[in-house]
């Protein structure tokens, strides 16, 4: 399970190394609280979805197997699309149409299609929920990384989340008045993930340089 987990958030994160579900990623990781939110509730469809795939994955024949999967995705975005805007209307008004378009995210189609369609429930569910972990954290560092740059403020919007009394959680770092509009737009989300992942692909070839140093060195 550490493996899965390892191997989910850092090896092969969606978001940084398998470069999946873009459209999100670029679109709601304005802020943090957007980014994690959005994050969130693809991680609860992926590892709910992986689970219900992998206790089936034996009894759907191989030539029915996507639109299996992808009527099994639609009904638990719909569960969650649905609760989202019982629950949390605010949030849910502004992630709009990303919510219902997680069904098409390619990481939830995907995890079920190479992983729980293999493997047993167990492993599967973990998979795909610490997948959505993983692009989770991703969003989470983008809209951070966005938001601090484009308004100077960080967790804006957790009002949407807790309610009017988290208005005055919202962390002030610079002047009311300050605005840098690029991080805000689609070029600032660019610019950002491609920082993500040089950041990723540094901290990799320090520890490959670090390991080669280890083996090289004197008993």
């Amino acid at each position: 399970m550490r493996d899965i987990a390892l191997n989910s958030v850092w090896k092969q994160n969606a978001g940084v190394v398998q470069i999946l579900g873009m459209c999100p990623v670029l679109a709601v990781s304005t802020s943090v609280v957007n980014g994690v939110s959005l994050g969130l509730a693809t991680a609860l469809v992926t590892g709910l979805s992986s689970a219900a795939v992998a206790a089936v994955r034996h009894l759907v024949p191989n030539e029915i197997r996507n639109p299996i999967f992808i009527t099994i995705i639609a009904a638990l975005v719909t569960m969650v699309d649905l609760l989202m805007n019982a629950y949390v209307h605010g949030l849910y008004a502004v992630l709009g149409i990303f919510i219902p378009l997680i069904t098409t995210n390619c990481i939830v189609l995907a995890r079920a299609e190479a992983f729980a369609s293999k493997n047993p429930l167990r492993q599967s569910a973990w998979d795909g929920f610490m997948m959505g972990i993983g692009l989770t954290l991703v969003l989470g560092l983008l809209g951070a990384l966005r938001e601090l740059l484009g308004r100077g403020t960080l967790l804006s919007g957790l009002d949407l989340v807790f309610g009017p009394q988290a208005a005055g959680w919202v962390i002030h770092v610079a002047p009311a008045d300050y605005q840098f509009l690029i991080a805000l737009l689609p070029p600032g989300a660019f610019l950002g993930l491609a920082a993500l992942i040089a950041g990723k692909n540094w901290l990799d070839a320090r520890a490959r340089a670090r390991t080669a140093n280890r083996q090289l060195a004197p008993a």
